[in-house]
């Protein structure tokens, strides 16, 4: 099984720093909760664009920092992950937090998604943000 995980930039000169430290995170995420890493993609983009495939695919007219297309089978988690940098811009300014935290806690939270996790109730947004913190903490060790 062939697995990748890739970073690319839409409407944005933005590059990702740590790559492979990023994507070892990742996959230990998936592994931690035992399944595999297939093929994941995340695309930053600007709230422009990810307006666009807001209104397309899910018929919403809102503003939001992360879509997530699923495209996992069984186990093994494959998917789209697109990411407004300006929301997680201002999300990191409304949390009091950097740039760095709100996007490498967004970065998670799609790959989150794809392993089951849901945020649609106030239940499970407070399950998804402690598994956000446990992930996190996993990242500031390495």
């Amino acid at each position: 099984m062939c697995s990748s995980i890739i970073f690319f930039s839409e409407n944005s000169s933005f590059r990702l720093k740590g790559k492979k430290i990023i994507s070892e995170w990742l996959k230990e995420i998936i592994q931690k909760s035992s399944k595999t890493t297939g093929n994941l993609t995340y695309i930053f983009c600007d709230d422009q664009y990810l307006s666009i495939l807001n209104k397309k695919y899910l018929k919403h007219k809102t503003l939001t920092d992360i879509i997530t297309f699923d495209y996992s089978e069984g186990k093994i988690i494959s998917g789209e992950i697109y990411i407004s940098l300006e929301r997680v811009k201002e999300n990191a300014k409304k949390y009091r937090t950097s740039f760095n935290n709100e996007l490498l806690r967004v970065i998670c939270h799609g790959v989150l998604h794809l392993i089951g996790f849901t945020d649609k109730s106030q239940t499970e947004k407070l399950i998804m943000r402690e598994k956000e913190d446990e992930c996190l903490k996993i990242i500031q060790k390495k």
